[in-house]
């Protein structure tokens, strides 16, 4: 089985919806399906506009549809105070100082990250929405026979083991999603990687056992599809330099 997680492509915040470069991306980025034939079984999409506009030119090309999803909307929380003490300085769960999350044990265990004294000044409860987000993407798995048990994943005989289920979401939800599927905790992959603007994240199941599989992930962040076509990756999220090789 795998699970692509699709960023939008380079949004417009104020009007939540894409840039003029942002719908080009989006455009390359199905153009590379269609060429590449991925084999989609089924499309999930966040309730917000970016996100569904990234995906629409996708499911025009395939003649298919999307299921909206509200656990599937970015994983702001709100907005909080920086660490600093800047009043004026309002930001969101990904956005920490370096010195600060390294020096908080709790920001990099998987059981006790939500528990980190700054996931508890979030405005929204940082726990309920984390499982809000592992809820719906069990959920899912389990209509195709991948059962959550103790980190892993219990396979039914007649799961539906050659599935790819592609989900165009946000950075932040990758993020949390990743981190449950992969047993770590959310904030080292938001620290440390950076999706870029429409870019693609492959995870599959490895099944080494008859009836217990496990998540690796192939490929993160990859825009294949806009250096092929001459386009730089969008800066968008990113605190530096980006690589355009």
């Amino acid at each position: 089985m795998q699970l692509v997680f699709v960023r939008h492509g380079e949004p417009n915040y104020e009007i939540d919806s894409l840039t003029e470069e942002g719908f080009l991306e989006a455009d390359l980025l199905a153009q590379r399906i269609v060429h590449e034939q991925w084999p989609i079984t089924e499309i999930f999409c966040s309730p917000l506009g970016r996100a569904q506009d990234t995906a629409k030119p996708t499911l025009q090309a395939l003649g298919k549809t999307a299921q909206t999803c509200s656990w599937l909307r970015e994983f702001s929380c709100g907005t909080y105070t920086p660490p600093d003490g800047n009043k004026d300085a309002k930001s969101v769960p990904w956005d920490f100082y370096p010195d600060y999350w390294t020096a908080d044990p709790a920001l990099g265990d998987r059981d006790r990250w939500t528990q980190a004294a700054i996931m508890q000044q979030m405005p929204e409860n940082v726990t309920q929405r984390f499982a809000e987000v592992t809820d719906g993407l069990d959920a899912v798995l389990a209509r195709y026979g991948y059962h959550r048990e103790n980190g892993y994943y219990r396979v039914d005989k007649d799961a539906q083991r050659d599935a790819m289920l592609v989900f165009f979401c946000h950075l932040g939800l990758t993020g949390a999603a990743c981190g449950h599927l992969l047993n770590i905790a959310p904030p080292l992959l938001w620290q440390s990687f950076f999706l870029p603007a429409s870019s693609i994240t492959v995870l599959n199941t490895e099944q080494r056992q008859p009836d217990i599989a496990g998540f690796r992930c192939q490929v993160m962040g990859d825009t294949q599809h806009l250096h092929t076509n001459g386009r730089l990756v969008s800066p968008m999220g990113a605190f530096g330099p980006l690589f355009n090789g």
